[in-house]
């Protein structure tokens, strides 16, 4: 009988990106675990592209990561910025490549206008609520942001910071050492 060699798998991240009043702003936290153990507290999943006019954000893999944020760029370079387009080539490209289908991560990406998720499944998913969310702690920082934006007067900022706090008080694979950009 083969037994399956269990590996440390790493959990780490949140990234939320909100849209609202005219700015877009990215949150993630600096968190990184592998197993029980968190290895580092303030890594940045986040960056500007494009001549800063985008934001990205990652979670899963770091590697993995770094070779998406880099080809999306190029995406956004061959389609002048047009970020719908460039995220449809990337996934259609993440899905069918055989190098790229094995990477695991997960990406959000938003300029001023869309934002996007967009997965190694092919899958480029704009929101209903301009509110997305993707990591561990994900589904608690997006279900706090709804609600915010929905039911407070906060700025989107003021939103991405205090859904993030929720998410990392409720999380274990996330930190407060959040990083914050806004287009």
């Amino acid at each position: 009988m083969k037994t399956k060699r269990r590996q440390n798998k790493i959990l780490s991240t949140t990234v939320l990106c909100v849209k609202h009043n005219d700015s877009v702003v990215m949150g993630a936290d600096g968190q990184v675990s592998v197993g029980e153990t968190t290895l580092k507290h303030g890594a940045k999943k986040i960056r500007r592209l494009y001549n800063e006019k985008v934001l990205a954000g990652f979670a899963g893999a770091t590697s993995d990561a770094f070779s998406l944020f880099q080809r999306f760029e190029g995406k956004l370079e061959e389609y002048n910025g047009n970020i719908s387009r460039a995220a449809i080539e990337l996934s259609k490209e993440w899905r069918t490549d055989k190098v790229l289908r094995r990477l695991e991560a997960m990406l959000i990406v938003a300029n001023n206008e869309k934002l996007f998720i967009l997965s190694g499944s092919g899958d480029v998913i704009e929101p209903d609520e301009e509110v997305l969310a993707i990591g561990s702690g994900g589904a608690y920082a997006m279900a706090a942001a709804v609600a915010l934006k929905r039911y407070s007067n906060l700025d989107a900022r003021a939103i991405v910071e205090k859904a993030m706090d929720i998410a990392a008080d409720i999380c274990i694979y996330t930190n407060k050492k959040i990083t914050i950009e806004v287009l």
